[in-house]
């Protein structure tokens, strides 16, 4: 009888222990399939931050006049885009230039606009934008031709993707405004085929 309970005491503390094993086996077969999953997470996302590009326009220390003096401060103007047609302008304020940069990253990719781009990589039609005293005139370019334009334009019209394509500066010379004009000269671009189907024509009609 003695024999007989101390095998059943081992059978029971073999079988438990074996369950326990199995617990803590299915618990590091989770976690391992956790940590998959967050490192295919991490990957996506260094993909998709690795497809924009990021160019500082400007810095500038500004001062602000409060109670007990002038509290200074950095502003970064920054330009962000694909090249594949998203381009957006930031402006942030902080008082390092690391934390104005941040915030006018993050800026920029909350007012991105989207550009047609034709096969020649240039724009369908002539744009003309404004912004305060800035005035901005874009017109398309032959294959070749590159990027015809200067200042903070240029660096919106190269992260736009644009390669061929002629731009002039009208107005003020300020590189915030110039930059706003040109993105809303380029946020007015429309391609022959929706500007058909706004208008309720065929193609064929615009052409002739």
């Amino acid at each position: 009888m003695a024999d007989t309970k101390t095998q059943s005491k081992n059978t029971s503390t073999s079988s438990g222990a074996d369950s326990s094993r199995g617990g803590e086996g299915q618990k590091d077969q989770r976690r391992g399939r956790g940590e998959r999953r967050g490192r295919r997470g991490d990957r996506r996302g260094g993909e998709r931050d690795s497809e924009w590009q990021e160019r500082v326009v400007q810095i500038r220390r500004v001062s602000k006049t409060v109670k007990g003096g002038k509290k200074m401060s950095f502003r970064a103007i920054i330009v962000v885009g694909n090249e594949k047609g998203q381009v957006g302008v930031g402006v942030g304020k902080a008082g390092d230039v690391i934390g104005a940069v941040r915030k006018g990253v993050a800026d920029g990719k909350k007012h991105l606009v989207r550009v047609p781009l034709t096969r020649n990589s240039s724009i369908p039609t002539i744009s003309n934008g404004r912004d305060g005293a800035a005035s901005v005139l874009i017109r398309p370019a032959a294959p070749g031709t590159g990027v015809i334009a200067g200042g903070s334009i240029r660096t919106v019209l190269e992260l736009a993707g644009i390669k061929n394509v002629l731009a002039k500066r009208l107005g003020s010379k300020t590189p915030l405004n110039n930059a706003r004009a040109a993105m809303v000269a380029l946020a007015e671009l429309r391609t022959h085929k929706a500007t058909a189907k706004e208008r309720g024509i065929s193609l064929e009609q615009i052409y002739s």
